[in-house]
């Protein structure tokens, strides 16, 4: 089966490759991410998706690359991951009792052939209180996860409903990731894998 590489250091994408059973090595790109500007944060994180999986299939010709980025939006502005405690609760402060919206760009590279895409989900937080923020601060959960949370975790409790895929939120929307991989010709669903 071709090789297929996971041009990130994220843990929790990692964990969901696992979970399809998907064989896969990890090499996390060098890339600025803050080098990279765009209209839209659609074309964000399909930009950086996309260097992300560039970097890392210029050094292995012949492989099949993966790129993802996840953002979070609130009234048009990007929230990336606080860097530090008062940040993380300033983000907190701000989802509270709103819908946000969560993007992430796929991309797949494979000797110059490209793939990219991206997906949207909505969340909406429960209005928080003082205690309820200082008691998920204190988890340790929000400092390096964009928008200063991460779903899949202890900040379940303080989300009542999303619209959209649920793996978006945790990094990797599943459901687009195996569609794309399956136009590339990768045989996800062949038998044998993992």
């Amino acid at each position: 089966m071709q090789q297929l590489i996971l041009a990130s250091s994220s843990p929790r994408r990692q964990e969901l490759l696992r979970q399809l059973g998907i064989p896969f090595v990890v090499e996390a790109p060098e890339v600025d991410e803050h080098a990279v500007h765009a209209g839209s944060p659609a074309e964000l994180v399909e930009r950086l998706a996309l260097r992300k999986a560039r970097a890392v299939a210029a050094r292995h010709p012949g492989a099949l690359v993966l790129g993802a980025d996840t953002i979070v939006v609130v009234d048009g502005e990007i929230l990336g991951k606080p860097a530090d405690r008062a940040e993380a609760e300033a983000m907190l402060r701000r989802l509270s009792g709103r819908a946000h919206q969560v993007l992430t760009g796929v991309a797949l590279v494979r000797d110059g052939e490209e793939l990219v895409a991206h997906e949207e989900t909505v969340v909406r937080f429960a209005p928080l209180s003082r205690e309820q923020i200082q008691w998920y601060l204190d988890t340790g959960e929000p400092m390096d996860k964009a928008g200063a949370y991460g779903i899949q975790g202890r900040a379940a409790a303080l989300i009542p409903s999303i619209s959209g895929d649920y793996y978006n939120v945790v990094g990797l929307p599943l459901h687009r990731t195996v569609q794309m991989l399956t136009q590339f010709g990768y045989p996800i669903f062949a038998g044998g894998a993992g």
